[in-house]
C-alpha cells in the first residue's frame, strides 16, 4: 500500500486517467473528489453494492411468477 500526505486542494493522479483531489479536511473527515472515466467504477467499501441487492431481488421475484405464486397489486 503506498501512503501519502496531501494538503487541501492537492491531487494524485493514477494511470494517466484519475485524479484523486483533496477538497477538505474536517477534524476526522476527509473530502475527496475524484475524476475518473465512465468505465472506471467508484464505490465506497462500507457501502453495499445496491445494485447486485437490486439484481438479487429481481431474480427472485422472478422465480416467484414462473412458480406461480399469487401476483399482488399496488392500489
Amino acid at each position: 500500500m503506498l501512503v501519502l500526505t496531501r494538503k487541501t486542494d492537492q491531487e494524485i493522479v493514477i494511470s494517466d486517467s484519475i485524479r484523486v483531489k483533496v477538497l477538505e479536511v474536517r477534524g476526522n473527515q476527509v473530502r475527496l473528489g475524484i475524476v475518473a472515466p465512465k468505465e472506471v467504477s467508484v464505490r465506497r467499501t462500507e457501502v453495499p453494492d445496491c445494485r447486485q441487492e437490486f439484481s438479487n431481488k429481481v431474480a427472485g421475484s422472478s422465480s416467484l411468477v414462473q412458480s406461480g405464486a399469487p401476483q399482488f397489486q399496488n392500489p
